[in-house]
């Protein structure tokens, strides 16, 4: 099924940093930030995530929650999380299931290498949980302002 403003977001069942398996349908009633990434630890990455921590009182405010997704498994998220106090849910997309319901996982080029990995991608799912805005090859740089922005007109 394609992605479609409007339409039901693909529901998911994914493990968390802390534990716990969490699914997309346990947010009903909230907005939902849901941002893929491809990997911890990395420059882009790394910003992208302290840019959602720097604003995660006014997402809160917004009636959010912010939902991060990677390849990555679970330790690996624990770890990026504790180094940079990420107060949010990073969810290990190992098999990338997720990442294909979303459309996000790509053919990717990288030094003259071909291989499939992530496209950074947000997509705003509101509180009956459909979606209601997309963000597709992300440039990481004034992102998180730009959903902070979409919320909040969304929600006035």
């Amino acid at each position: 099924m394609a992605i479609q403003l409007g339409l039901p977001a693909p529901d998911f069942s994914l493990p968390a940093r802390n534990g716990e398996t969490v699914a997309l349908s346990d947010f009903r009633g909230k907005n939902v930030v849901l941002y893929f990434y491809p990997k911890d630890m990395t420059p882009g990455c790394t910003t992208e995530a302290c840019d959602f921590r720097d604003h995660h009182k006014s997402f809160e405010d917004a009636n959010a929650v912010i939902i991060g997704i990677s390849p990555d498994p679970v330790e690996r998220h624990q770890k990026f999380s504790e180094k940079h106090g990420l107060p949010f849910l990073l969810l290990a997309d190992t098999d990338h299931t997720a990442a294909e319901a979303y459309e996000v996982w790509k053919l990717k080029k990288n030094f003259g290498k071909e291989y499939m990995g992530i496209e950074r991608s947000t997509f705003v799912i509101d509180e009956q949980g459909k979606i209601a805005k997309e963000w597709r090859a992300v440039k990481v740089k004034g992102h998180v302002e730009e959903a902070l922005e979409f919320l909040r007109e969304k929600n006035n």
